[in-house]
């Protein structure tokens, strides 16, 4: 699917509706009040990123903990048949801008967009990396473009194997195209972390890591996949050390 088409295929609306869903939680998931609608920003304005916005708050994190004892807890499944293409195979697109750039431009600042794309194809921005801390340029091009990358938090992978097998294609597409698991952030951070699930990958930024678990908590109980044991364990400790 192409940045520039516009589908009819379910799948597309069901991106929108959950685009404009998304920016409610994201990585600010203790924030209430946020209005379900999206236009891209101006070069000029700065959606907030997850790094820029303030740390979960005690009743967040409560709230987290209190939804981690809803999920399953199952050891993890044969990774038998999984082909990421089966969930996501190009970027889709909303209202005429894929999902890769209205990420980046909801999560950099100081933006820069590609003229003639109605502000859509980010070509330059500054990311406040959540998962390492540090603040990165991101500069559109074939040999730079991989220094920030669109993660999804819970992964691709680790959804296979924890409910996952069981979805139609609809329901699979759904969940790669889902906002509120996308963040733009450090690519070798993210290359780093590939399947792994909370017991086996936590982000070096440890500021971030209480949001880091409650993003996940609340993604497992959406879509309706487990955890295992360990994993549990290691959210729940986490989480009890904010609340």
């Amino acid at each position: 699917m192409t940045p520039t088409q516009t589908p009819q295929h379910p799948v597309h609306h069901r991106a929108v509706r959950l685009f404009r869903a998304g920016l409610c939680l994201l990585a600010t998931i203790a924030l209430a009040g946020c209005t379900l609608t999206w236009s891209p920003p101006a070069p000029e304005q700065a959606p907030p990123s997850a790094a820029a916005g303030p740390t979960i708050t005690p009743q967040a994190a409560a709230s987290a903990l209190e939804t981690l004892q809803t999920l399953r807890i199952q050891g993890r499944a044969p990774k038998t048949g999984y082909d990421r293409k089966q969930f996501l195979d190009g970027w889709p697109s909303v209202k005429g801008c894929d999902l890769r750039n209205r990420t980046l431009a909801r999560d950099l600042t100081d933006i820069q967009f590609k003229p003639g794309t109605n502000n859509c194809v980010v070509i330059s921005g500054i990311l406040n990396d959540p998962y390492t801390g540090q603040s990165i340029p991101f500069t559109r091009g074939q040999d730079t473009s991989s220094a920030v990358q669109i993660e999804h938090v819970v992964s691709i992978g680790d959804s296979w194997q924890k409910g996952a097998q069981q979805w139609d294609d609809d329901r699979k597409e759904a969940f790669a195209a889902d906002p509120e698991n996308l963040l733009a952030v450090d690519g070798p951070a993210n290359m780093q972390k590939q399947d792994s699930d909370f017991a086996t990958w936590q982000p070096p930024n440890k500021s971030f890591r209480c949001q880091y678990a409650a993003i996940q908590t609340h993604i497992k109980a959406k879509w309706g996949l487990w955890v295992t044991q360990a994993e549990h364990d290691a959210m729940r400790n986490t989480l009890s050390a904010c609340a």
